[in-house]
């Protein structure tokens, strides 16, 4: 399922989340059981302590992390980017400024333009990890930062369950609340083949990004990484 939905051409997926913007968010609340709030906190927390001037939030759909950076860092200029125009007009009603619709696999931004790059539930819907993650190093300053929060798999034996939620319960919650059931079909497959833990570490170093960490949250249901742009000679 996984595959078949990043073979689609990315029209395909822009149309999906186009239809379900405007439910996006109470949709991600109630099937996260509120949790949503508390990953992004713990994301913006994270930024924060970076101390940066500048911020690239990547997929940034309705703009709640966006937002919730702002909050926390008033000072830092909160640029959103999104493939998907119909959710930035969410985001914009959210008081995000700074707004671009923008493939993930070619930014519309100069070399070396932020100093932190966030990826929240967005790099499993590109067509190519690896491409992604090569034009947020090109458009982060050296020893930049990037944070990417997704889904992962918890431990046994809670996953078990959780995949029973997955496979069998959200999509039939999600169309209940968007009004499009086939919505979320494909979501199972994409958190099942994303690359979790040491092979997104793996991923991150290949793509130029060193002191790599994975840190697991909700016991396990998702995970934020975090890796810094390496600078010349191979070391972040």
């Amino acid at each position: 399922m996984e595959s078949q939905f990043r073979q689609q051409e990315p029209s395909t997926i822009q149309r999906l989340f186009g239809r379900i913007a405007h439910r996006y968010d109470l949709a991600n609340s109630l099937l996260s059981l509120g949790c949503d709030s508390l990953w992004r906190a713990n994301v913006a927390a994270r930024v924060k302590s970076w101390d940066p001037s500048a911020i690239l939030d990547l997929a940034t759909g309705s703009g709640v992390l966006a937002s919730e950076l702002k909050r926390r860092i008033p000072a830092a200029r909160v640029v959103g980017a999104d493939f998907c125009a119909p959710m930035l007009t969410f985001a914009r009603r959210r008081g995000i400024r700074e707004l671009v619709v923008a493939d993930g696999l070619a930014l519309p931004f100069r070399d070396d333009r932020f100093d932190v790059v966030t990826i929240a539930f967005g790099l499993r819907n590109m067509a190519s990890y690896d491409v992604a993650l090569q034009e947020v190093k090109r458009v982060l300053r050296a020893g930049g930062r990037l944070l990417i929060l997704d889904f992962s798999l918890p431990n046994p034996p809670l996953r078990t369950l959780y995949r029973i939620y997955l496979h069998r319960v959200l999509p039939v919650l999600a169309g209940w609340v968007t009004g499009e059931p086939d919505a979320y079909h494909y979501l199972g497959g994409t958190i099942e083949g994303f690359p979790k833990g040491e092979a997104m570490l793996k991923l991150m170093s290949r793509c130029g990004f060193g002191d790599g960490e994975a840190r697991p949250l909700t016991m396990g249901v998702v995970t934020v990484y975090t890796g810094r742009k390496k600078r010349f000679g191979g070391s972040a």
